[in-house]
């Protein structure tokens, strides 16, 4: 359970809010780089409370900018995106990717005054697919992002997104929560058809997380037992602010032999304001071997971003406006909840708890333990940040983690058994 205080403190990030000056210490996603074509047109971006435009200009830089123009102050959604600049539809104005006011067409030769404008404009590297961008002091910029995930080729990864209506740490909490997936995403009538090595893991089971904080957020193992004794040990990163790694390297095949892949995923928990958020998802293949487009396309399936799944401003067709589309007689007969999609899954019981959960009528379990030392690592960051220090992770330490799962024997120690594998040079 959180005090009322410490859940304001880490839900709202808005400008010189607590967390929202955390945030503003890391590289956050601010759109997919496919969203962005040279000379295309402009996007809105709601990030941090900030109403925000990003476009690609003639030489394949990106702007990220205030989103309103400063003569008028009309949206520059509207604007054109031609040769080098952005022009305010309204009277021409026009704006380079640092913000700066490069052509004034609405004042006498020799009497503009466009040296003296600037636009808020936010640093940007793409990485991964994604544009991010840096929105905190200049002399806090830390090393560009550079995940496990991000440096694969094209061909062996890929990036999707979605709109969630809630507070970021909600969504958040759901993803380092691993034993939520034995209820909520369990297929009904399946349980004894999937006791072989492919259905462990959606069983559910009275076991625990095993938790330790790093100098980039907390590693985290959790444990399934097998019918012959061992166990399958799934070894999870978050990585400060909003960040999680998953293995996805077992269940592959029908037996033990055939079950390996070397393939991880995670999600990133973007907040746009205080009570909506970005949830971007990646899943990357580290082997010879390729994601194909069917594998893509049953990612976005299952994800619940499929073909007329989404609006064009990325927010869900099963979305709470309509209950997420449950269906009773499927939640009798084929899935726990009733909500197709994982992902929808996910944000259906997230959403449900309203646009920011208060956390005091919380009654908090041993499977929560993932959950509580996250609180606790972002309230320490927090504090860190006020006292003018520099937070975890706002720096390269998470650059060698890597997600990983192993069956092993029952009375083994992940840590010694696993150790020389949750690291980057063990996939590459």
């Amino acid at each position: 359970m959180l005090s009322r205080e410490d859940n304001e403190r880490i839900t709202r990030v808005g400008p010189g809010t607590p967390m929202g000056e955390l945030m503003r210490r890391y590289w956050v996603p601010a759109a997919t780089t496919a969203e962005l074509e040279a000379d295309g047109a402009p996007i809105r971006v709601k990030l941090l409370g900030e109403k925000l435009v990003a476009f690609r200009d003639s030489e394949g830089r990106v702007g990220l900018l205030e989103e309103f123009c400063a003569h008028r102050c009309a949206s520059l959604f509207l604007g054109r995106n031609e040769e080098s600049g952005l022009r305010c539809v309204y009277h021409g104005w026009k704006y380079d990717v640092e913000g700066r006011l490069i052509d004034q067409p609405t004042e006498p030769v020799g009497k503009d005054f466009k040296d003296k404008i600037q636009l808020t404009a936010y640093p940007t590297v793409e990485s991964g697919g994604l544009v991010w961008a840096f929105m905190g002091p200049a002399e806090k910029m830390p090393p560009a992002p550079d995940f496990c995930w991000a440096v694969v080729p094209e061909s062996h990864r890929f990036t999707e997104k979605s709109w969630e209506e809630c507070n970021w740490l909600q969504a958040l909490e759901g993803g380092v929560d691993s034993f939520h997936v034995a209820t909520l995403h369990r297929t009904m009538g399946n349980l004894e058809a999937n006791a072989g090595v492919t259905g462990i893991w959606t069983k559910p089971h009275a076991v625990e997380d095993e938790v330790e904080r790093t100098d980039y957020g907390h590693i985290y193992a959790s444990s399934r037992p097998m019918p012959d004794g061992r166990k399958w040990v799934r070894v999870y990163h978050f990585v400060m602010p909003f960040h999680v790694q998953f293995a996805l390297e077992l269940g592959h095949g029908e037996t033990e032999e055939e079950n390996y892949m070397p393939q991880a995923s995670g999600n990133a928990w973007v907040p746009m304001d205080d009570e909506n958020t970005m949830f971007y998802t990646w899943t990357a293949r580290f082997g010879d071997q390729p994601i194909t487009e069917e594998d893509r396309a049953w990612r976005a399936r299952i994800g619940g971003r499929g073909p007329g799944e989404q609006t064009a401003d990325y927010r869900k067709v099963r979305n709470q406006d309509v209950d997420w589309m449950i269906d009773r007689e499927k939640q009798k007969t084929e899935t726990f909840s009733g909500v197709d999609g994982i992902a929808t899954q996910d944000h259906a019981v997230q959403e449900s708890m309203g646009p920011i959960v208060d956390r005091t009528g919380e009654h908090l379990g041993t499977t929560d333990r993932a959950v509580v030392v996250m609180r606790n690592v972002l309230l320490d960051a927090v504090a860190t940040v006020e006292e003018g220090g520099d937070p975890p992770g706002a720096d390269s330490s998470y650059y060698d983690v890597f997600p990983t799962e192993r069956i092993i024997a029952g009375d083994a120690d992940w840590r010694t058994e696993l150790g020389p594998l949750y690291y980057r040079q063990a996939a590459e």
